[in-house]
């Protein structure tokens, strides 16, 4: 059974968003082991950061995202620059990853200012959700509902229409 690791930088602070993301998970484990980790966001004390405390903020929560990765991982970044795919893609993708010998898979999400370069050069993969903007807490509901749908998908469940 593949195993699904949400890395995410913060916590999720709106009750509707934490109890769709549990609707998602509880689905999930017909079909995977999927996991939520929640990173602490690094606090800035200015109120309008310059480029340099905003490099120290990617850097930070970086290296406590890639300390959550294991080499054998196969790692899709969420960001702005990634590939948009279709729910169907989506499933063919997690179906190839699980057939290429691949039994953990982790989605990550950044912070408010996104991923660092380290995390992006260290992804197989870079996904982004929309041309749109999300807040980080919808982008990771609207990830499970995707994944469950993906995982529908693959097993030809009537989720999916």
């Amino acid at each position: 059974m593949l195993k699904i690791n949400i890395i995410c930088i913060g916590k999720i602070k709106e009750k509707y968003f934490a109890e769709a993301i549990a609707e998602y998970s509880k689905r999930l484990k017909a079909f995977c082991k999927l996991s939520v980790i929640e990173l602490a966001e690094e606090k800035i004390r200015d109120n309008n950061p310059n480029g340099a405390q905003i490099d120290e903020v990617l850097r930070a929560e970086g290296r406590r995202i890639l300390s959550k990765i294991q080499n054998s991982d196969y790692v899709a970044a969420m960001c702005i620059e990634g590939k948009q795919l279709s729910s169907v893609q989506l499933s063919e993708k997690l179906d190839s990853i699980a057939l290429s010998g691949k039994s953990t898979v982790d989605f990550v999400i950044g912070g408010s200012y996104g991923l660092s370069g380290e995390v992006k050069g260290r992804a197989d993969f870079k996904l982004s959700m929309s041309k749109m903007t999300f807040p980080h807490t919808m982008a990771r509901m609207i990830l499970c509902e995707q994944i469950y749908r993906a995982f529908e998908i693959s097993s030809n469940g009537k989720y999916h229409k």
